[in-house]
């Protein structure tokens, strides 16, 4: 039992080490966007896909880019525009000659297989492209044919996304919003950011991340987030707040029955909780805390919520309504 122990305090110790490795690469070369880091982060170790959502010039790219770079693995960009075929995305069978001279469909891998794939402006294609990531993003698998082609793990999606009101975008299908395990909304910098931002790019060489861990490495610590435990407490707890988004519960506040159409769907509270786990665990703990997961409420939920007519006419976010479920929803009743 002590060796056990000891081996899990280890394994913990390790988990937080290379976290803050990695973390400290991003620092290099991101400024500022904080939030966004520690939730790209989340995702990346509990084995979800992100979307990264922000208007052009923000450094989307840049901290897929870097996050690429910290890490050992293969990586690689497709840049989504109107004309991208799905056959670009997934590969395709093509005729070859073999060594007898006969000819046979050999299968030729698209980008989507690396390790790391930075879906550059997914929204500019369109969604029949956009539905060629559906089955890699869940399945980890593509199907050409009918042959089903395994991709390599770990298999880490990251999609960027200007916001929709822009010219020469396609809206996300919900059945697709819903295969990201988090949105990241990336901001502004501030005034102060902005200089760091100018004295960085502008002087010198542009500083560049260097690898703090390998595949085998982040594999070990999405295994740990899945073995560590979840107190009953914090369970019912998310479940009562996802249970709050849908307008037909008991508990719904009156943003949520005035303005949502659909609430979010249990893949939210299976974010919240993996991701409530590995914030525990970069800290150094096994047990999730209920600070843990509230961070974690909007990028978990924000894009599940299918919010009416009167929600957009009324200039009402899904943020909005999640702060205020959250306000509601106590950590100690029932459910």
């Amino acid at each position: 039992m002590a060796d056990a122990t000891q081996n899990v305090e280890r394994r913990v110790e390790r988990f937080g080490q290379v976290y803050a490795a990695v973390r400290e690469q991003l620092g290099r070369v991101i400024v500022g966007h904080t939030q966004a880091i520690e939730q790209v982060l989340t995702g990346l170790l509990t084995g979800g896909h992100v979307l990264l959502e922000g208007v052009p010039g923000l450094g989307k790219t840049l901290l897929v880019r870097t996050l690429a770079d910290s890490l050992d693995l293969a990586f690689s960009r497709i840049q989504f525009t109107p004309d991208l075929m799905p056959a670009d995305i997934t590969g395709t069978d093509m005729i070859a000659q073999t060594e007898a001279g006969q000819r046979e469909f050999r299968f030729r891998p698209g980008p989507v297989f690396a390790n790391i794939v930075l879906a550059d402006e997914i929204n500019r294609a369109t969604p029949k492209t956009q539905s060629a990531v559906l089955e890699a993003m869940q399945e980890r698998s593509v199907t050409v044919g009918r042959t089903t082609h395994r991709l390599a793990e770990p298999f880490f999606l990251l999609a960027t996304q200007n916001p929709l009101e822009l010219e020469g975008t396609y809206p996300l299908p919900e059945a697709q919003l819903d295969r990201f395990a988090y949105k990241v909304l990336v901001t502004a910098p501030s005034g102060e950011e902005l200089v760091q931002i100018f004295s960085r790019t502008t002087v010198g060489t542009p500083p560049a991340a260097i690898k703090a861990a390998d595949g085998a490495t982040l594999l070990a610590m999405q295994q740990l987030v899945r073995e560590a435990a979840v107190a009953a407490p914090v369970a019912q707890y998310v479940a009562r707040l996802v249970r709050g988004t849908h307008a037909d519960s008991e508990s719904a506040t009156p943003l949520v029955k005035k303005y949502v159409r659909y609430g979010a769907s249990p893949r939210a509270g299976q974010s919240l909780l993996l991701g409530g786990k590995a914030r525990a665990l970069a800290t150094g703990r096994l047990q999730v805390d209920f600070a843990d997961l509230k961070p974690l409420a909007g990028p978990a939920m924000r894009h599940r919520l299918i919010l009416n007519f009167d929600a957009d006419a009324d200039g009402v976010s899904a943020d909005r309504i999640l702060a205020e479920v959250l306000d509601s929803v106590s950590t100690k009743a029932d459910i």
